[in-house]
């Protein structure tokens, strides 16, 4: 089955981190929410390290420097070095590098993170959109502290003409308050005031993946994420296979109605399924069967029989409510073809308590 035509998740008899060599694991709501780390993330990662498999953490996120998130992953108990990070600020300062001038001068809307990047890559950041000179404007998340200003220097720029860059364009972005404006939302404002497209380095577009290879060798990778149209869509885009981990912003409804490229290799809970296999989705007679439960389309409804009638299940049950939802995922991406799901999946979805 290719990437292209996928209609079920896959099984894997293997655990996944004995199947691949290294874990492209995204940050914001699959290892930590709000700078908290996300339940089993830690043990989970332990583990998998333990019993060889390489992790390399990529993220969107262009706010804080490599040296930073390492830090901070070290202080959740996640023994990490900055070298294991792979940002979206190295991603766009690589991109910009590629075009400009060795030491052009590049304003700066976003945070430390970007500035670092940019250095890196021989770069000079500047404030103003003044500065003589001035090659290009990049943008990435800034916090929520970011200054309206910023927002008006990168217009002034661009509407004079100088190429402007964005390190991503997540609308939202997952924190311990719940769900929050993300770098794509800020790219809009200057869109807006602009009517420019910026050229964009992060999930899901070829030069992030570009910066993540180069920067790890991994040579079979599992892209392991949260969301279905950065961190899954970027796995489609560079064929390589991928986990969906439902602790952030994707939830079963959204994942039932996944366009092709948005469709994951495996799905689970947490950062547990990296320990363990994925049970087979198989189909029998027109319904998809997995776990003890089956799903099938029926006169425009998604119907699901089998398992348990609650989340959980009830005392003495052992059907997964995880296998329900991977066998209406077969018979909701089945129905679907390469296109998106209509069916009615709620009374579904609401026997598996999701």
């Amino acid at each position: 089955m290719t990437r292209q035509s996928r209609t079920s998740p896959s099984a894997s008899e293997r655990n996944l981190h004995q199947a691949y060599d290294t874990a492209l694991l995204d940050l914001d709501g699959v290892v930590y929410a709000g700078g908290e780390a996300i339940a089993h993330a830690v043990e989970s990662l332990a583990a998998a390290r333990e019993d060889g498999m390489h992790l390399a953490y990529v993220t969107n996120n262009a706010l804080r420097t490599p040296d930073a998130v390492a830090g901070h992953l070290t202080e959740l108990g996640i023994p990490t070095e900055a070298g294991e990070v792979i940002t979206s600020a190295q991603a766009v300062a690589r991109l910009i590098a590629d075009q400009v001038e060795p030491g052009a001068k590049v304003l700066v809307v976003g945070g430390e993170g970007l500035r670092v990047a940019l250095r890196e890559r021989g770069l000079e950041p500047v404030d103003s959109a003044d500065e003589e000179g001035l090659a290009a404007v990049v943008q990435g998340y800034g916090g929520p502290d970011l200054a309206w200003g910023r927002f008006a220097e990168a217009a002034y720029a661009v509407n004079r003409g100088v190429p402007w860059y964005a390190s991503n364009t997540d609308l939202t972005i997952p924190g311990a308050r719940g769900i929050a404006p993300g770098n794509g939302a800020a790219v809009e404002v200057v869109r807006i005031a602009t009517g420019a497209e910026p050229q964009v380095a992060g999930k899901p577009l070829p030069p992030m993946h570009r910066e993540t290879v180069l920067r790890t060798g991994a040579k079979r990778p599992l892209v392991v994420g949260d969301r279905l149209d950065t961190d899954i869509e970027g796995a489609f885009n560079g064929e390589v296979d991928s986990l969906l981990v439902l602790t952030g912003v994707t939830d079963a409804a959204q994942l039932l109605r996944a366009e092709p490229r948005h469709r994951p290799t495996y799905m689970d809970r947490d950062l547990r399924g990296l320990l363990t296999g994925q049970p087979q989705v198989r189909e029998e007679g027109g319904s998809w069967e997995c776990g003890g439960w089956s799903a099938a389309a029926q006169d425009g409804v998604l119907r699901l029989s089998g398992g348990a009638p609650a989340a959980g299940g009830q005392a003495g049950s052992t059907a997964d409510p995880l296998d329900g939802l991977r066998a209406l995922c077969a018979a909701a991406w089945t129905d679907a073809g390469d296109g998106v799901c209509e069916l009615d999946a709620q009374e579904a979805l609401g026997q598996l308590g999701l």
